[in-house]
């Protein structure tokens, strides 16, 4: 299940926390809790990628985003992932969670989010972000307008341009994989 309640409190947590600018950090703190378990008694790996909106969303806030998103009643969706795991999360660990910005290609924002504990760090994931509309994406640079922020452009880490370029040639949509015979 979604865990609303946790938004919830992340959401009334930051509420008056000073604005960011896009290149800022957004941090905060999180509890790995008994239903965020796998069989092996660590974070589920999809349930890692449910606990950064516990983040994101907050990033969302603090930056205006989603002032624009509510008055312009468009959506935010994400359109891709690539996820690094490299430290176990157990029950009870209390992660620091960083969430911010990298920059845009005009269609969509690009954000990274890591969970660290005691400065190692655990996790990291990249993703790719659409703000959306009735009529489908909407171009970055007239979310930027909306935002009062049309100067923001800075350039994608070459890893990310090169992930984003890889994403270009994958293949959509995915080929059937032959079936197993019984």
């Amino acid at each position: 299940m979604y865990p609303f309640i946790r938004m919830a409190w992340q959401m009334f947590k930051h509420r008056n926390d000073p604005r960011l600018g896009f290149e800022d950090v957004h941090v905060s703190q999180h509890y790995c809790l008994p239903w965020d378990l796998d069989m092996w008694r660590e974070l589920n790996n999809g349930r890692t990628l449910t606990l950064f909106d516990l983040g994101r969303i907050p990033l969302a806030m603090r930056v205006g985003l989603a002032d624009v998103l509510r008055r312009n009643r468009w959506g935010l969706t994400m359109a891709g992932a690539t996820v690094r795991y490299r430290r176990r999360v157990r029950a009870l660990h209390k992660v620091e969670m960083h969430s911010r910005a990298l920059g845009h290609d005009g269609r969509f924002i690009y954000l990274q989010q890591s969970m660290w504990r005691g400065g190692e760090a655990l996790n990291s994931v990249v993703y790719r972000s659409a703000v959306t509309s009735k009529n489908g994406i909407v171009p970055v640079a007239e979310v930027l307008e909306a935002m009062g922020a049309t100067g923001w452009n800075p350039p994608l880490p070459d890893w990310v341009q090169a992930w984003a370029d890889v994403e270009a040639m994958r293949q959509w949509p995915p080929e059937d994989l032959p079936r197993e015979s019984a």
